[in-house]
């Protein structure tokens, strides 16, 4: 009934702004909407189900290794097929939320199948990771149902920094990071012209928005965390040239939303912003985190918006710990940043209750 009510009063504003002649299916809409909803709904059950499914097929998979399926090659790679092939059919096939759940469990382990076969066989290294690319694009051409084209869009974003890992092509991880600070900026920002552009696209869209900020979640802790590749430290702020432009802009959008139309007001805010991000530009996983609870926020996109303050808190931390600076003054730079936050936190706010007022 909510649902109902929720696309009814949108429609009504589309239609206020198209005009009289505006036409729509009402009933095949709130179909749609009620089978997205349905998709992002009940949490638990879909981990519970993840959990059954896992163990049921690796009991089964141990039955499989019993028997001497780990000695045959082709044996793990034509069941790792079946399991991913399978999986996709009945996801396409059936939509019952259990069901399709605990699918997801015999998609992950037939790509575990797979990767076990092929490495038993001496191909480049370079093989799989792309053949991981390659079934997971299909997969996602095949059925766009929300779990398994949010695993599929993971192991692609994934399977390309296993690329770069095992070239020792770590530099690679800024060119990474820009290439998905974009995409995840473009599919915030451009929501109403992804979702009308086609019917797949519509069904992608919220798996793919997840799947873009934990694709960049990972990139990200790569170049926040030292140590975790051999990166030239002297580049680090390659990453932090497009993510801290992306920052602004958005800054400039809450600006906007704001309505603050003051121009000595909107100086004050881009001159803190600016001195804000200065120092983060040798630590692009500070202004990465921070790009990503400015969308979150901007689109309403709580999950993201909590996932993203907790990313920020970490690699915020994670930067000052990294610092070859005394404790001083280490505690003095979290002191002035602290200061320029409330700084910022109260302005918003008197900005937020003077616009309540009107």
């Amino acid at each position: 009934m909510n649902n109902d009510y929720n696309l009814n009063a949108k429609l009504d504003l589309i239609r206020q702004s198209e005009g009289k002649g505006f036409v729509a299916d009402e009933n095949s809409l709130l179909l749609a909407f009620q089978r997205i909803e349905e998709d992002k709904s009940g949490l638990a059950i879909k981990v519970l189900s993840i959990a059954g499914g896992f163990l049921a097929t690796i009991s089964f998979i141990g039955f499989l290794l019993v028997a001497g399926l780990y000695d045959s090659k082709m044996g793990l790679i034509i069941f790792g097929i079946v399991f991913i092939a399978g999986a996709v059919w009945i996801n396409k096939r059936f939509e019952l939320q259990i069901l399709d759940t605990s699918v997801i469990a015999v998609y992950i382990i037939g790509f575990c199948l797979l990767a076990f076969g092929v490495s038993h066989f001496k191909v480049d290294k370079n093989i799989l990771p792309v053949l991981f690319v390659i079934i997971s694009a299909v997969s996602i051409n095949i059925t766009q149902r929300y779990i398994l084209s949010f695993i599929s869009i993971l192991i692609i974003n994934g399977s390309i920094l296993l690329l770069i890992v095992i070239n020792d092509a770590f530099n690679l991880v800024h060119l990474y990071n820009v290439v998905i600070t974009l995409c995840l900026t473009y599919c915030f920002l451009k929501e109403a012209k992804l979702i009308s552009t086609s019917t797949k696209l519509s069904r992608l869209y919220d798996p793919l928005r997840s799947a873009l900020l934990f694709s960049l979640l990972a990139g990200l802790a790569f170049v926040g965390k030292r140590g975790i590749v051999k990166m030239d430290t002297e580049f680090i702020w390659l990453s932090s040239l497009i993510i801290i432009p992306a920052v602004l802009y958005l800054v400039f959008l809450v600006i906007n939303i704001l309505h603050v139309d003051d121009p000595k007001r909107k100086m004050i805010i881009y001159g803190f912003s600016i001195l804000l991000l200065m120092p983060t530009a040798s630590g692009p996983a500070i202004p990465g985190s921070l790009l990503m609870i400015l969308l979150c926020f901007y689109v309403n996109y709580k999950t993201g918006f909590v996932i993203s303050i907790i990313a920020f808190i970490y690699f915020v931390g994670q930067y000052y710990y990294d610092l070859n600076f005394s404790l001083l003054t280490k505690s003095l730079l979290l002191f002035s940043t602290g200061v320029l936050f409330i700084i910022v936190f109260l302005f918003t706010s008197k900005k937020l209750r003077a616009d309540e007022k009107y």
